[in-house]
Formats: C-alpha cells, structure tokens, sequence
C-alpha cells in the first residue's frame, strides 16, 4: 500500500505551509452560510471573503475541510468515489497569487510530492481560457493532446451574480496505454483528483462579466480519491480511511465484504460511508430531528440502522462503529475524542427511537408490499405514517427496492382529509381554565417517564391563545396534550421537565408540564416549523434538567428527614 490517508493529509498540508500558507483548522459542518444546510465543499468557510464580505485573516490558506453532500445518496455505495461524507484538501489565495502559482504548484504536488507519472495525467482547462492552457503547455510541458478543452463545466460561480471564473482540473489516467481519443467523461477510465479554480471575473444581473479588482485562487483535492490512487484499490471504500470501519460492520454483521454478492458490498459501503457522516455532525453539535441539518442526520443514521436489519442485526450496534470511526478521525479531528460519549449517547437514544419505529410499521409495511402490484396506495402509505409513525421517505425507499411506487397525490389527499375532520371537531372552549381540558374528552396520558425520557406519541390536542387549534407554527405559545409522554408533570413538590416535542414538519421546546384531572398539559415555544393535531412525534425530555430536578427533589426530602430528627432545645427560641 502507499501513503496512507494521514499521510496524504499531512503531506498536502506541509507543501503549502512551506509555500506561505497559513494552516487552518477545519470548520464546522454546521456553516456561518444561511444558504446551506452543512459544509458542503472546502472553500465554503471563506465564500464571504470571495463574496468581498469580508477581509481575508490571511493572504493564503491551506486547509483539510470536512465535508457532507447528500444530493447523490442514490450512488453512495455503488460507484467507486460518491460519499456523503468526504474531506477536501485545499490551497486558497485571496487577492495574493494566480494562475501561474496555482497551476505550478498543483503540477509539482501530484507529480514530485504524491510521485504520479506524469504520463498517466491529463488537465482541463475552461475552453475561453488562453491564459491556462498557454501556462499548462509551455511553462509545464503538457503535451496538447493531453490538455483537454472543456465547456460550461469548467467554469465556477457561486450563484446567477457574483465572482465567477474558468477552472483547471488534474485527472488520473486508469489506462493510459488504452488506444482511441480521450474523453474525460468515461468515469471508469479518468479520475478527477485536483480541481483548481480560478476566480477573476464578476458577473452583474444582465449577465455581464467585468475583470475583479483582486484575482483569487480555490483549490480541491479529495482526500479519499488520491488515496485510492496511490493505495492502489479499487474504489474510495478500500483505502485505509474507509475499510477499517467496514471490517467493524464485518464483525458486527458476520458478512464478508470479499466474498459478498455486490447488495451486501454495497450495503456494507453505505454503513461505513453513512456513520463517518453522522459521528462528524454529531461531534459538530448536530443532533437528530425531522428538520434541517438534523433530518439529514436522522436519514443518514435510519438508513445504517436499516441496513444493519437487512444483515440479520437485531441489536444496537452503532455505538460500536461509532467508537471504530472516532479512533480512525481523532488525529486530524481532535475534537471527536472529547464528544466521544455525546456522539455515543445520541446514537444509542437515536436507534432505540427507530427500532421502536420500525417494530410498529414493519409488519403493515410487508402486508402493504405483498398485496400491492404496481403501487402503494396513498391511503396505505398515510396509515403508515399516521397510525405507526413511519416516515414516508422510507416508506418509498422500502417500496423502490421492491419495483414499487408511492401514491403522493393519495397521500396528500389523506393527509387533507385528516386535518379538516381534526377541525370540524374542534369547539370552542377556553383553554386557560385549567379544567376545560377535561371538556374535550380526551383519553387519559399515559406517563412513560419512570422508564425512559423519549417516546413517540400522537397530538391528540394543541392549545393557543385559550383556544382549540388544528396548527401551531413558529413562535406561539401553545400548549399540547399527548396520547403518552415521558414528561413528568408538576406534582408532589417536583417542578415539570423541560425538553422537545419533535414533528416532520416542526418543533417545540418545552418548558413546564402541569396536570389537569388525568391529562398532562405540555406548555412551551413552536421553535421550528409547523406542529399539527394528530401529527406523530416524538417527546424528548432533557436529561441534565430532570437529573438536577430529581437531585434537588431529593435533597429537600433528606433535609426534612434531617431536621425532623434533630433535638432542638427548649431554650432556643423557635420562629412563628
């Protein structure tokens, strides 16, 4: 094998640090960038400095960014390099050099520092862009047959306005003896592994484009990509940065990933590509939900879970890979190790939420797929969704293995109907009087709080203003009766938890619980989103709350216990 992954790393990081460049830690996943979700490519952290929003620390960088993309989940697994998470390797210039030093430094990093054969190296330049191809073939010495000129593909901007501008890309040639024209779409043959981006121009609303007054340089390298070149594997998932996980899956699993049929491999891929993706946004701060960032890792980790089922595990098992990625991370991401048993406990909550889940819809969901031919029924996939609390993205992924489609239209039309029988059987009570609850007839609440601080519950009611509603959304007050709930009400001298109510659509902090009659009454904030009756949830206490409640609870009863056992004398005189 040749260098290994921290080996490549290290080396890329040292070639720029030698050449002026401040070396930069990696940012968060969770961006500054109110436009994305999460860390998406390696120049993101410094898109404001691009943008002229901000001023450059320094004049170059170089960094190791980690990176998570999910709009080719579909080909995670089944391709040799599609990720969702990933780390790009970067050199940045804002305003300080160019094309001639980007270029040459590119050349003498692939060529002298990571030795790849120059013979089996082709570059693209934007095909407009004289000043590149003139740099690669007379200052380099590429041969022109081997400098590719490329369309719209090769030419970056960071929206429909903006600085913009041609970029260059290094490919590795699989098959260089191979006879017949090169074509740097043939994805089995070319490996992009070095794209550089050169940032000159400004594009204004009409679509002009005028020269910057500062010209500046993005560069990307994959990490996983050139450690698949230079360790000789096959694909990303074989390099030292990926297959140690899956040799844990291995053990966990009992499958081989050599002598397994290409579902299992892939399967196997997915898990270990999956769980580098999820410790990392865990390790940022990210914590599962049904919206923004935390659907992504909710989706990411369900679908590890999920496959881990289809290898025959039926126990937690997470945690354990878990443990595998952070010991392969720590090094470059010292920060693992100290969120080593946050990330663990998110985890373990997280797949004790989806078995739960999936114990409740998957014997509907194997009925519903052996009598449907063609199509899941919407009325079929809502029930899933209304009665078991099964999401319907899995509900179509699960189908889509089986040849089968969703009835969104359906779907949506059930969903309709549900939501106006909700409100026609509303009336008009006055909710701020504790005891009306108790007038819209709703089933006792059931407490599961004494075994476990989450549950999935149904909104059997919502509260605003005093009033019944159908819908609370973002920034009301409102108050929510769950069919069950982990939430400990106020009673017997203990204050009520605090935590979240989590919907597909919305979430709500809260913080206090009271009882009326036998219903327990959720008081708090829609922080996210949308909440609506009969919406399955799920109800998170906070556990660093109730363990300070329940310590200071029971404080107070030793202390009265204390005091009553004490002798007090007859001479000191006692308060009123």
């Amino acid at each position: 094998m040749g260098l290994s992954g921290a080996e490549i790393r290290s080396r890329f990081l040292d070639f720029f640090r030698q050449r002026g460049h401040k070396v930069l830690p990696s940012a968060s996943l969770v961006p500054s960038d109110p436009t994305v979700l999460l860390t998406i490519a390696g120049m993101l952290p410094f898109k404001p400095i691009f943008l002229g929003q901000e001023i450059a620390p320094y004049p170059r960088v170089t960094t190791a960014q980690k990176c998570v993309r999910t709009n080719d989940i579909e080909n995670v697994g089944k391709t040799a390099r599609h990720h969702t998470f990933f780390e790009m390797l970067g050199n940045f210039s804002f305003g300080d050099y160019f094309k001639v030093e980007a270029i040459s430094w590119g050349w003498e990093l692939v060529t002298e520092v990571f030795q790849l054969p120059p013979d089996r190296l082709v570059v693209s330049v934007f095909y407009e862009d004289e000043e590149a191809w003139q740099i690669w073939h007379d200052r380099i010495g590429i041969p022109a047959a081997r400098i590719q000129r490329m369309g719209e593909d090769n030419f970056w901007a960071s929206g429909a306005t903006g600085p913009c501008g041609p970029c260059s890309e290094i490919y590795y040639d699989f098959a260089p003896d191979r006879s017949g024209e090169i074509n740097l779409e043939d994805d089995s043959r070319f490996l992009e592994v070095y794209n550089l981006v050169f940032m000159e121009l400004n594009r204004d609303s009409e679509g002009k484009l005028t020269p910057l007054a500062k010209q500046n340089i993005d560069t990307g390298m994959g990490l996983e990509r050139m450690a698949q070149v230079l360790q000789g594997v096959p694909n990303n998932y074989e390099t030292d940065l990926v297959f140690p996980i899956i040799q844990t899956i291995e053990v966990i699993t009992g499958a081989s990933y050599h002598k397994s049929n290409e579902k299992i491999k892939t399967n196997l891929k997915v898990m270990a590509d999956h769980m580098r993706a999820v410790v990392h946004m865990i390790g940022d701060g990210i914590t599962a939900s049904n919206v923004g960032r935390g659907y992504i890792l909710r989706r990411l980790l369900r679908r590890v879970i999920r496959y881990g089922r289809l290898l025959g595990v039926n126990t937690p098992f997470t945690t354990t890979i878990a443990d595998r990625v952070i010991a392969l991370a720590v090094d470059a991401y010292p920060e693992l190790q100290n969120q080593q048993e946050v990330i663990k406990q998110e985890l373990q909550r997280e797949e004790e939420r989806f078995c739960q889940t999936l114990e409740r819809g998957e014997k509907l969901l194997v009925e519903v797929l052996n009598r449907s031919k063609k199509q899941i029924s919407g009325n079929d996939a809502f029930t899933l969704y209304d009665t078991y609390g099964f999401p319907l993205e899995l509900t179509e992924e699960i189908a889509a293995e089986q040849g089968l489609t969703i009835d969104r239209e359906g779907f949506d039309r059930a969903m309709t109907e549900q939501q106006n029988r909700s409100k026609e059987a509303h009336t008009e009570i006055d909710l701020l009087a504790g005891s009306a609850w108790q007038e819209l007839s709703l089933p006792s609440t059931q407490f599961v709080g004494y075994d476990s601080l989450f549950s999935v519950s149904r909104v059997l009611a919502l509260g605003k203003e005093g009033k019944p509603v159908q819908t609370v959304q973002q920034n009301d007050r409102v108050q929510v009766v769950l069919d069950q709930t982990p939430f400990y009400a106020e009673s017997g001298g203990q204050v009520g938890d605090k935590g979240e109510i989590t919907g597909a659509a919305g979430k709500i902090t809260i913080d206090d619980v009271q009882k009326s009659g036998d219903l327990f009454i959720h008081f708090g904030t829609v922080t996210e989103g949308t909440i609506n009756e009969k919406d399955v949830i799920e109800a998170k206490v906070l556990y660093s709350d109730r363990r300070r409640i329940q310590a200071h609870h029971s404080a107070t009863h030793l202390l009265q216990a204390a005091l009553k056992k004490l002798s007090i004398p007859k001479s000191v005189k006692q308060a009123p």
